[in-house]
């Protein structure tokens, strides 16, 4: 059992905050990962080796598991995106825990070749509650005039520990977008970076994240742009219960050179009871003129007047409050063409919000 800190932020604010990192308290690294057996890879238009690169990151989420992920990793995942922009397949990557396969340490590498097109959508499931570790590194290369469409489901239990670092580098024209639908762990840490340098290159980031009992969620999002004309957005919805809590920690960063760039970034959270708690600490760092940026947080219960009109029309409280999260989470979930796996998404948040 150790002490983890995890998850730094950029820039450090006032301590006083208790946001500039993360500290997770008896927390035990698996020294030994076995194989991990249960995978299931559905592709139409990507081409896939374990020859992954072995790189420093910029962030990452911390030492001690980026290190494991180099040293430990038993999946590796080198995947190559050959789609045109006629291209509209789906791509789907399901890792299921159960009680063979507890352990999850994967490392994936996706590049996208100029001008093609591709959906890749990764699924983690838990088919039993015991405990499970799962602890995954994502890296995208976005060649010219590229674009990736990518949806990350993790439906863990919430008696896991979940930690993924992404790592994104956009060239010109290219576009990479982003919808995390983030439920399941005890602990679920996620470092977000991006490095946005190609001119008139585009990142949208859309979350969602649903908390119960105890549930910590960590968010750090961080996008330094630095060609011209170029853009990022980042979108996070989220509702905490019981005494859930989480972290919400957004930095873009206007370098030097990216002059007419825009960033824009929201974090929105329902409290759903009195011992819910949300931090966020929205930033933005510019060395550039000519850009605009912009960026919000909020925090509150739902408004009694909404549950009441909703409980007019025959509901119960219970039902109320979830027709309210789903109304809330619809925005992002509309990215999603999948019908199959948007369904699923639905009943997970009634079935959590039970």
């Amino acid at each position: 059992m150790e002490q983890l800190k995890l998850n730094e932020t950029p820039v450090r604010t006032s301590r006083n905050f208790n946001i500039n990192n993360i500290k997770l308290e008896n927390i035990t690294i698996p020294k030994v990962v076995h194989a991990f057996t249960n995978m299931k890879i559905i592709d139409n238009d990507i081409e896939i080796n374990n020859n992954t690169s072995n790189i420093n990151l910029t962030y990452g989420i911390g030492d001690e598991l980026i290190n494991q992920i180099q040293q430990n990793s038993n999946i590796k995942l080198h995947i190559d995106c050959m789609g045109t922009s006629q291209c509209s397949s789906e791509n789907e990557i399901i890792f299921q825990f159960d009680k063979n396969n507890t352990a999850l340490v994967e490392d994936i590498e996706i590049v996208l070749e100029e001008n093609s097109k591709s959906t890749i959508i990764l699924k983690y499931y838990s088919d039993h509650d015991c405990e499970n570790w799962h602890n995954g590194l994502l890296r995208v290369k976005a060649k010219k005039g590229s674009e990736l469409n990518i949806i990350i489901a993790n439906l863990m239990n919430i008696n896991s520990n979940n930690f993924i670092s992404f790592e994104n580098d956009i060239l010109d024209n290219a576009k990479v977008n982003y919808t995390i639908i983030d439920f399941g762990g005890k602990n679920s840490i996620t470092n977000y970076y991006s490095n946005i340098e190609g001119d008139n290159a585009d990142n949208k980031i859309n979350t969602i994240y649903l908390g119960k009992q105890n549930q910590l969620f960590d968010l750090n999002y961080i996008g330094e742009l630095r060609g011209k004309k170029s853009n990022i957005d980042i979108e996070v919805q989220g509702a905490l219960k019981d005494t859930s809590k989480k972290h919400f920690k957004g930095t873009i960063d206007f370098k030097k050179g990216c002059k007419k760039s825009t960033g824009n970034e929201n974090d929105s959270c329902m409290l759903l009871s009195d011992t819910a708690k949300s931090l966020a600490l929205p930033m933005l760092l510019c060395s550039e003129e000519d850009v605009e940026g912009n960026h919000s947080s909020s925090a509150g219960k739902i408004g009694e007047k909404e549950l009441f009109y909703i409980m007019s029309r025959g509901f119960e409280l219970k039902e109320a409050m979830k027709l309210m999260v789903r109304a809330k989470f619809n925005t992002i979930l509309e990215n999603i063409d999948n019908a199959k796996l948007k369904d699923e998404i639905i009943k997970e948040i009634d079935v959590r919000l039970d």
